[in-house]
């Protein structure tokens, strides 16, 4: 835009010059003026619009459409906007306003129901209008209709065809097909719903995600060099499916697109659909890992007992079980690797998982990587150091394990004064540590040890990243500063057998042994922790938790504890955690939205403090302040229910959908208590079910049912 000055004749332009530019001055504070009034005229037209208005209008457009707040915008706008997150929670609104813009013209279709799950709770889900499996007898004018109307009729509410053994194994689910008789119970009832009324309509929703593992190794069976296991652990685990993109916003969710368990009589009967490179599972030969099992070869069948034998020339396939098998005496040499999917709630543990910034010099290990094992990059890291003199890019390195194979190697990790060594998986890769049987005569355990202090030095520190440690455990000496795990896996008990049992039950995770290291777990998954040392002499270490699962196998064995079961040397402190068993130490500092279900014993009861966690009724603790059972004074009904409590399973540390609502949604910001807190599914829940009310067609009620 022309400024004022320079319309002005060249004559006052010039006299102006003379006078010092006076006249410029006070032209430009009016320009200022005339810009801002520019700028406010523009934005009363963009206003009209939801992409361009401003934020404080956003909720103003949504009451033209009817639009109603979800739980927890109100909150998010009202507060400072200083960091990043407020920014982001603040535009969810404008989002959200939107979406309820577009989606008016399509309100009471079963496919804009699904979408909201999607776009409000993030949840996969299929809508289904029951009315439609209801059965009902024929009337007897219709018979004497047009053909077309008596076929469309017939084919509603007929009687169950028993020859149809994959309608029959969809039965009660979210893909049933078959008629039911009428159910006056409402789905959305508070006691106990019915899934076969007038005017319903079920959103059913899988809780559970879908994740990848490319192209690990699988595991033998010891006894028989034919049978094999996906999970490299030696358990059963049920894939899971990868879901693809709907092919238009007007499908209703098959079995492909939502992330279910594979059914048998489904992968034999569209066996395409989930075999093959990219697919939700395959198989792969080959010194190379290159070469994947034609799906001609694959055969669906049922495992258990690994009853089934092969033919010649198959691979028989158990998608329940996780299990496949070749003909006796045919398994190919050089192993086999597979790529799958499993469920599991959330990513938390050893995972595929995105990576953040590496620092420091980096060291790749795997195959066709500069170095083949840990142990060499290792090796090559403490030569670079030795060279040059410890200068500090070199004390700082990152070795990272490319590839979702299994390091079978004896690891010891020295660390010196200074040193910053972090141990990480690849973007896309969840390698595997496996300890094994090296020595008759010392432990084969994944040791760090720190070096003796020097002065001027700070202590070392080292990180896990990304990685799954399975056969021994991780033991700690020596002056080392931090300990830190990050989602990782530490198998509980080591092992597990097929049933996903622990075969150690008794054998810790981490041990740390006369250390001062502090100890960080963060969205892990790990066994017993184990101070080993003489709390008389020493200081307690630390010991902080978050988002993550310790489990000692048994509700009565001990998740903390010292030598012996005593009290560990320890100052422990738990966030948004779940405990299977007992934790005996020092002290504790914090335990907040937790989950103990074991007794909680400290030797200083005067520091500290429990908030908003479940809490044993026997546990002698510092004070506690909105814990359970204690608060609602009902230990009977506010207990601790999981779907699962082994590691393994699909729903491990999963909260059963009957647990106590002062469980369930206990914490202090209303969401569970327990490692899966962030999910924030309580108030998922409740934003899903206030959109639903405005979506659902006219005369229905709709309920949210959960697969998994």
């Amino acid at each position: 835009m022309t400024s004022l000055f320079e319309l002005l004749p060249r004559l006052h332009q010039q006299r102006d010059q003379d006078a010092g530019h006076v006249l410029r001055a006070l032209l430009a504070v009016l320009e200022e003026q005339r810009d801002l009034l520019s700028d406010s005229v523009d934005q009363l037209y963009d206003d009209w619009f939801i992409e361009t208005c401003q934020e404080w209008l956003a909720p103003y457009l949504g009451e033209l459409v009817g639009y109603r707040v979800l739980h927890g915008y109100e909150e998010a706008l009202g507060s400072g906007q200083d960091d990043a997150g407020a920014v982001l929670r603040a535009i969810a609104p404008r989002r959200d306003v939107a979406d309820t813009v577009a989606n008016r013209r399509r309100k009471g279709t079963l496919a804009i129901l699904e979408d909201l799950a999607a776009d409000v709770a993030g949840l996969p889900t299929r809508a289904v209008e029951l009315r439609q499996l209801l059965a009902f007898d024929q009337p007897v004018r219709l018979f004497g209709t047009e053909p077309v109307e008596l076929r469309s009729r017939l084919r509603r509410g007929r009687l169950v065809d028993v020859r149809g053994v994959d309608a029959l194994d969809r039965v009660d689910g979210p893909f049933d097909e078959l008629a039911h008789l009428v159910d006056v119970r409402r789905i959305d009832s508070f006691h106990t719903s019915g899934r076969s009324g007038i005017e319903e309509v079920a959103l059913f929703g899988w809780r559970l995600g879908s994740y990848s593992i490319t192209r690990a190794p699988a595991y033998c069976e010891d006894r028989d060099r034919s049978r094999f296991t996906f999970s490299i652990l030696g358990n059963d685990t049920p894939l899971a499916v990868a879901p693809v993109r709907e092919p238009s916003p007007t499908h209703v969710a098959d079995e492909t697109n939502v992330p279910a368990f594979i059914r048998r009589l489904a992968f034999e009967s569209a066996l395409l659909d989930y075999y093959g490179p990219g697919k939700s599972l395959c198989l792969f030969t080959g010194e190379h890992q290159d070469e994947p099992v034609p799906a001609s070869r694959i055969v669906a069948a049922d495992l258990s007992g690994w009853g089934y034998t092969p033919a010649r020339g198959t691979v028989a396939v158990d998608p329940v079980l996780g299990r496949f098998a070749f003909p006796p005496r045919d398994a190919p040499d050089e192993g086999v690797w597979a790529s799958y999917r499993y469920a599991f709630p959330a990513d938390i543990g050893g995972g595929e998982y995105p990576r953040g910034v590496s620092t420091g010099r980096i060291y790749r290990c795997g195959p066709g990587q500069p170095d083949e094992t840990i142990t060499a990059a290792l090796a090559r890291w403490q030569s670079d150091k030795t060279r040059s003199a410890g200068s500090p890019p070199t004390r700082e390195a990152t070795i990272e394990l490319v590839g979702s194979g299994a390091f079978t190697e004896q690891l010891r990790v020295d660390v010196e004064p200074g040193d910053r060594l972090t141990l990480r998986a690849a973007a896309g890769s969840r390698p595997v540590v496996r300890l094994l049987d090296w020595y008759a005569n010392r432990p084969d355990r994944f040791s760090i040890i720190g070096a003796p202090d020097v002065d001027g030095e700070p202590r070392p520190s080292v990180t896990l990243d990304g990685l799954m440690v399975t056969g021994r455990s991780l033991r700690v000496q020596g002056p080392v500063a931090t300990v830190s795990l990050r989602d990782c896996t530490l198998v509980p008990g080591w092992s597990l057998d097929s049933h996903c049992a622990c075969q150690h039950p008794d054998e810790p995770s981490i041990e740390l042994d006369r250390t001062p290291a502090c100890l960080q777990i963060e969205r892990s998954i790990v066994g017993t922790i184990r101070s080993l040392g003489d709390p008389r002499h020493t200081e307690p270490s630390h010991v902080f938790v978050s988002d993550s699962v310790l489990d000692a196998c048994d509700r009565g064995s001990f998740a903390v504890c010292g030598e012996s079961d005593d009290y560990a040397d320890l100052v422990v402190s738990l966030r948004h955690t779940t405990v299977f068993g007992r934790v005996r130490a020092h002290a504790v500092d914090l335990v907040e939205d937790s989950i103990v279900t074991g007794p909680i014993e400290v030797v200083r009861r005067q520091v500290g403090c429990l908030r908003f966690s479940w809490v044993h009724p026997a546990s002698r603790t510092p004070a506690r302040f909105h814990c359970e059972p204690e608060t609602s004074g009902d230990p009977v009904r506010v207990t601790p229910r999981f779907r699962s409590e082994r590691f393994g399973t699909p729903a491990y540390a999963q909260l059963d959908l009957r647990c106590a609502s002062e469980i369930a949604s206990g914490a202090e910001d209303g969401s569970e208590m327990g490692a899966y807190h962030s999910l924030f599914w309580p108030q998922r829940s409740r934003n899903l079910g206030l959109r639903l009310e405005e979506y659902i067609p006219a005369g229905t009620d709709a309920g949210i049912v959960y697969v998994t």
